[in-house]
This record gives structure tokens, C-alpha cells and sequence, in this order.
């Protein structure tokens, strides 16, 4: 495709030159003063523009000044043509804006290279715009996409002080808050549902939707809503930025990281949960075993002393074989006595077990203090 290019002259012979020597090779635009230069310059957006320095009203100088404060016509090339070639010309020329200045007469073969010098600087300074722009959106993106997971690490972090679902809840609030998405999550916990909102209340309709939703594909999208599914946690979230392609992009890609986050931390809470309650549960029969024996161990030793009581009675009136013999079973009573004690004191070891076994678990499904838990919003990441 052919060069464009804009001759702004007051001189018709300037005109005619410049026609003849770029006719072949450009296509041309003529202006006969600055205002009517200015005026096609702005409509047309020449690849690159000839000015007349000496021209009557606005001169060559005030019209390239203009050009260049011209948001459409500030990239493209001037040259500035000229009968006067002295340095201190060319040095108004250039700090007007100018790209390069030839003075008058000039041959035609002089014009058109330093046009096509011209158009090739102009070529390779669109591509380094436009290299410039790139690298900056994937400088944004890249910093972006640091900052998402930045935040999604803090979350994992203050996820594991959580200790119920609406601590893990508040947290999980938090990390929308920059985002500004209002959302609302349910929670799958042991065969039920427990349901948070951003705002605190939640719609029954907006309930309905998650539930009716929940095995349903990862991603259900309707309108500016969007529910995304995970076996434990489903996100309604209210406000996609449907009018926004690359915003909504990334939400699409950053919001699975926080659910399946969330999805492990509700699995290990179940399970944290399922291992207290079997903990309780074996003490609870440890108890009631403790219990029986204590009452066996009281009805056995008042047993025991009636018996030893009695055998001194009938003793005193036995025959010595037969006191031997009574002798054995107060020794034999004896022995259980003794046996039953060991009983007692294994019982004692089993259930000091049992209590450090559910003091540890409760370490772990705590949380840790509030101090130690630091906030989305109050520490920058990146």
C-alpha cells in the first residue's frame, strides 16, 4: 500500500514539484496554508507530512508545534521545507518537532529518499509502540497474576487458624474485598448445607439456585452471575464483570484456586471433626467400663472382708486340714484383690491417653490467636 503524504505550502510551484517527484510512488494531499494543513492532517492522518517554513499567517514553525500537540498527529513525521539552510533554522525546525529538514531547490531524488528514510523510521517506531504496549499488558498481567496468588497464599495461611465454618467463612469473605465481588458460598458440611453471604443475608432464591446447581457442571454462568461448584463449597458470585472480557478471564481462572483451597480445608475440618467425635465416643465407653469395675472392685473387697471375717470365725473351730484349706481361698481372694488393683491402675494409664489424645486433637481443629492472624486487606503482597 502506497505512503500518504500531506504537502502544506503556500507556493503552487512547490506543489507541482513535489507532485512530479512522488506521484508515482504516493499518494498526495495539498494544503496551500498551516489551518487547512492542520484541518486534513487531522481527517486523513498522512504517513508523513511536508511544511513549508515560510508561509503566510501561521508559519511552518506554529503549524508543526500544533501538529504535534495533536493527539492523531503527533507520532507522524515532519519534514520541513525550506530556502533558508543555515543552523539555526534547522535547530527551530527540530525543537518545533520536525523529523528532517531540506532546503529548497532540492532534487527529486533527494525528496523521495529522505521520505522513504522518514517512512521507514516511522514503520519501526509503530512497532516499538506497539512492543512497548505489549510488554506493558504483559507486565500488568504478570503483576496481576502475582498479586492473585499472593493473596490466595494468605488465605491458605489464615485458613488454617480456622476452626469452624464461620471463621473459615469470614476469612474467605476477605479475599473478594479487593475484587469487589459480592458473593455468597454454601458449604457442604457431613451431609448438610451451611450457607454464608458477603453482605450477610441471603436470599432464599439465591439458596435454591446453589442447591439446585450442585451437581452441576464446574461452572454455571448466567448473566452477570456465575456458580462455581466444587464437592464441598459452591460460589455465587453476583457481579461478573461481563463487559469486561479480560477481567472476566481472570476471574474465571483465579476463583477455582480459592475453592479448591477451601474444598481441602472443609475435607480436613470433616475429618478433624470425625476423629474428635470417635475420640469421644471410645471414652465414653472407657468411662462406663471404669465405671462398672469401680462398682465391681467396692462390691468385691466388702465381699472379701466378710469372707476374711467369717473364714476367722470358722477357723478358730476347724481341724487343721480343713483351716489349710481355707487358708487357699483367703490367699486366692487375696490374689484377685491384687488383680483387680492392676486393673485399676491400667484404667488410670488408658484414660490419661485418652485425654492427651483429645487435648492434641483440639490443638489442631483451634485456631491460633487473633494477633497471629494477619489480613488480606492490611498487608500488600506485591
Amino acid at each position: 500500500m502506497s505512503k500518504l503524504v500531506l504537502a502544506i505550502d503556500d507556493d503552487k510551484l512547490a506543489h507541482c514539484i513535489i507532485e512530479d517527484a512522488l506521484a508515482s510512488s504516493c499518494q498526495l494531499l495539498h494544503a496551500k496554508n498551516g489551518e487547512e494543513g492542520i484541518r486534513l492532517a487531522q481527517k486523513y492522518q498522512p504517513d508523513i507530512i511536508l511544511l513549508d517554513v515560510e508561509m503566510p499567517g501561521m508559519n511552518g514553525f506554529e503549524t508543526c508545534e500544533k501538529l504535534k500537540q495533536c493527539e492523531q498527529t503527533a507520532d507522524t513525521p515532519v519534514m520541513f521545507l525550506s530556502s533558508k539552510g543555515d543552523i539555526s533554522e534547522r535547530m527551530r525546525g527540530y525543537n518545533s518537532g520536525a523529523a528532517d529538514y531540506i532546503v529548497k531547490p532540492f532534487a527529486s531524488p533527494e525528496l523521495l529518499a529522505r521520505i522513504q528514510v522518514l517512512d521507514t523510521y516511522r514503520q519501526q517506531s509503530q512497532q516499538l509502540k506497539q512492543d512497548i504496549q505489549r510488554a506493558q499488558v504483559t507486565a500488568e498481567i504478570a503483576m496481576t497474576d502475582s498479586g492473585d496468588m499472593g493473596r490466595i497464599m494468605r488465605y491458605v495461611g489464615q485458613s488454617y487458624h480456622a476452626h469452624d465454618l464461620t471463621s473459615l467463612s469470614e476469612y474467605f469473605f476477605e479475599f473478594f474485598i479487593p475484587l469487589k465481588l459480592d458473593v455468597a458460598v454454601v458449604f457442604w458440611y457431613h451431609g448438610s448445607e451451611v450457607f454464608f453471604s458477603h453482605n450477610g443475608t441471603m436470599q432464599p432464591i439465591e439458596q435454591e439456585l446453589l442447591e439446585k446447581h450442585r451437581d452441576s457442571d464446574r461452572f454455571v454462568d448466567f448473566g452477570c452471575r456465575t456458580i462455581i461448584n466444587y464437592p464441598k463449597v459452591s460460589l455465587l458470585v453476583k457481579n461478573m464483570p461481563i463487559e469486561d472480557a479480560a477481567m472476566y478471564g481472570r476471574y474465571k481462572d483465579l476463583l477455582p484456586h480459592i475453592l479448591e483451597a477451601t474444598n481441602a480445608k472443609i475435607k480436613d475440618m470433616e475429618i478433624s471433626e470425625d476423629a474428635l467425635n470417635k475420640v469421644e465416643r471410645i471414652g465414653l465407653m472407657f468411662e462406663e467400663l471404669s465405671e462398672q469395675l469401680y462398682g465391681m472392685d467396692e462390691l468385691h473387697s466388702l465381699k472379701v472382708a466378710e469372707f476374711f471375717e467369717l473364714a476367722k470365725k470358722i477357723k478358730a473351730q476347724l481341724p487343721s486340714e480343713q483351716a489349710d484349706t481355707l487358708e487357699k481361698m483367703h490367699e486366692h481372694f487375696a490374689f484377685l484383690d491384687d488383680e483387680l488393683t492392676v486393673i485399676k491402675s491400667k484404667l488410670n494409664e488408658v484414660g490419661q491417653v485418652r485425654y492427651q489424645l483429645i487435648e492434641s486433637l483440639n490443638k489442631i481443629a483451634k485456631p491460633w490467636g487473633e494477633e497471629d492472624v494477619a489480613s488480606q486487606v492490611d498487608i500488600e503482597l506485591f
